[in-house]
């Protein structure tokens, strides 16, 4: 077998490994699908905070509107937001951690930017620069991408810096191979499994803070997701007495990103055992 086919049956050799990538299969089926199936909850509804039923499996909120309906449509924009932030995050970090393993000169501005970053609270920054710049889900995702990097670039600063020094990349330099073609050719593929995984976890942590900000009313007003069902039920002051509104965006959060941490850690660890491996 090849060393990717080796790769996915070590990843699939444990239940967990078909039941997270399951999941996540199940919440982009919900995104793109369910909206072209459930309408979409707007205007005011006549049975006001109902519990579950069967007209109404997730309950209704304080308009009156469908809370499964609120649920399907969030899906969608918090796939989206934790999609382009992770991309977002990935391509700075993957970028500056690649510059700055190659160019020692460029290294120690970068590193100490990334230690900068790392140690700002970014939670605090992100409702700044969301209350300034103004509540959109560009915004959000812009934010949350853009503070999400740092980790990204130490972890592959550090990998790419193993790979910087290996003897096909003095060939390469050898045989008159330009810095750039050596960093998208050489280096990027050999450090790319790990973008794969942070893209994972970043966007697991992207959908957590957009529901943070949401929640806050910092999120869209006008788009449905997750943290703006947890704003709606606090808005209306029932976070207790209607379980039913913070219950279920709740439980869509915790399955999306315990599902995409868990993908993310099987597969790093499929493709550890294969280099231990290949090292013995």
């Amino acid at each position: 077998m090849s060393p990717r086919q080796r790769t996915w049956r070590r990843f699939f050799s444990s239940p967990a490994g078909y039941i997270s990538l399951g999941t996540l299969a199940v919440f982009a089926l919900i995104g793109i699908f369910g909206p072209m199936i459930v309408p979409y909850p707007s205007g005011l509804g006549t049975d006001i905070l109902q519990p579950p039923t069967a007209a109404h499996p997730f309950g209704t909120d304080g308009l009156g509107l469908d809370v499964l309906a609120q649920v399907v449509w969030g899906t969608r924009m918090s796939l989206l937001v934790a999609l382009f932030a992770g991309l977002l995050a990935v391509a700075i970090g993957a970028f500056l951690g690649i510059v700055a393993a190659y160019f020692k000169k460029a290294d120690a501005v970068i590193t100490t930017i990334t230690d900068v970053m790392l140690s700002l609270p970014l939670l605090p920054l992100m409702i700044v620069v969301t209350a300034m710049v103004g509540p959109s889900i560009v915004t959000l995702t812009l934010v949350i991408g853009f503070f999400s990097w740092p980790e990204i670039c130490r972890l592959i600063r550090s990998n790419a810096l193993v790979v910087s020094g290996m003897p096909f990349i003095d060939g390469a330099r050898a045989i008159g191979a330009s810095p750039l073609r050596i960093m998208l050719k050489e280096i990027l593929p050999m450090v790319s499994p790990l973008l794969i995984v942070n893209a994972l976890l970043t966007g697991a942590r992207a959908v957590i803070a957009e529901a943070g900000l949401s929640f806050l009313g910092l999120g869209d007003p006008d788009t449905w997701s997750w943290g703006r069902i947890l704003q709606s039920a606090q808005r209306d002051g029932v976070l207790v007495s209607a379980w039913w509104q913070t219950l279920f965006p709740s439980l869509m959060i915790l399955l999306l990103v315990l599902s995409a941490t868990i993908v993310g850690m099987r597969f790093n660890d499929s493709r550890a055992v294969k280099v231990k491996g290949a090292l013995k």
